[in-house]
């Protein structure tokens, strides 16, 4: 599928991005969000919107491909409901967002129940990633993957699309991803925790490029933690409060299910509830580098 029609339902972080990186790639996008002043910012893009879900569904003039960005849970069945009088068989909804992936299973057979093909596409890269080339993850019936795929490829970066398989892989995928962040993130925090607390004199922002630069442990949450350090010596400005999506208790809580240890996941996890209660340095970077990648709030220091 080349040039398709697209709509973006829901103007986030990353669907706003997802939405101009759709139209970069020669796609006719229509987008929605409830918030009149995001819709009023992607038309400048070139992307005609609806004032609703239905006015939305009324711009196009072939089949209809419907991609979610909405909070998961409830919300996504709510955009559902509304979506259904507007579709016709044939019609493909993806939901791009962090749902949990029985909840994916559940609405895919709902929707074939009306003739509504579903994808559940696990969406990582952040807020750069979303806009210049996004590491996609794709479940759902094949032929319907097949379908779309070149718009998948065009929209994600080289390598960073893949069809996981069944109804609910591709949400299951991205769970799980998001357990391993959790772990990464925590295991940086803790480790600038220590150096913070040494008898040395450390800079952070120049640790955080060297280790960066050739050593075992270089990736793009070491250049953030970097990034993070440059606005911000010693994250006076932030609170050590990390918040948290879900993701990684699903996969902590399937983990359990399935018999499988994951202790650093597990611990990772506490620690997002132990931040609610204390402000700890390891607590701010993580907090900076959720800001950093996904544009994830964060609460600022009384000092």
């Amino acid at each position: 599928m080349k040039n398709a029609e697209i709509a973006m339902i829901g103007l986030g972080k990353m669907g706003y991005n997802l939405a101009i990186n759709l139209k970069r790639n020669g796609n006719t996008v229509y987008a929605f969000d409830i918030d009149t002043e995001l819709r009023t910012a992607i038309e400048k893009e070139d992307i005609k919107t609806g004032s609703s879900i239905h006015e939305t569904c009324t711009l196009f003039k072939s089949q209809r491909l419907i991609w979610l960005m909405v909070p998961a849970g409830e919300k996504v069945d709510l955009v559902i409901e509304e979506l259904i009088p507007c579709l016709q068989a044939g019609d493909i909804v993806i939901d791009g967002g962090n749902s949990f992936y029985k909840d994916s299973v559940r609405r895919y057979d709902y929707l074939k129940s009306q003739g509504i093909e579903f994808l559940d596409c696990g969406t990582s890269g952040g807020k750069e990633g979303a806009l210049n080339g996004a590491c996609t993850m794709i479940g759902g019936d094949k032929n319907v993957f097949e379908s779309v795929r070149p718009l998948f490829e065009a929209i994600s970066v080289q390598n960073g699309c893949l069809y996981t398989g069944n109804s609910g892989s591709g949400h299951f995928a991205k769970m799980v991803h998001n357990g391993i962040e959790y772990g990464m993130m925590q295991s940086i925090a803790e480790g600038f925790e220590v150096l913070k607390y040494a008898s040395y004199d450390f800079d952070f922002e120049k640790l955080a490029q060297l280790f960066n630069n050739g050593s075992v442990i270089r990736s793009w949450l070491m250049e953030l933690v970097g990034n993070a350090f440059y606005k911000d010596p010693n994250l006076d400005s932030l609170k050590g409060v990390m918040h948290s999506s879900g993701e990684a208790k699903w996969t902590l809580e399937t983990a359990m299910d399935l018999g499988i240890a994951t202790p650093v996941i597990a611990l990772s996890v506490m620690m997002r509830y132990r931040s609610q209660q204390e402000d700890t340095f390891s607590g701010k970077i993580v907090a900076a580098l959720r800001n950093e990648f996904g544009g994830h709030s964060i609460e600022k220091s009384d000092s």
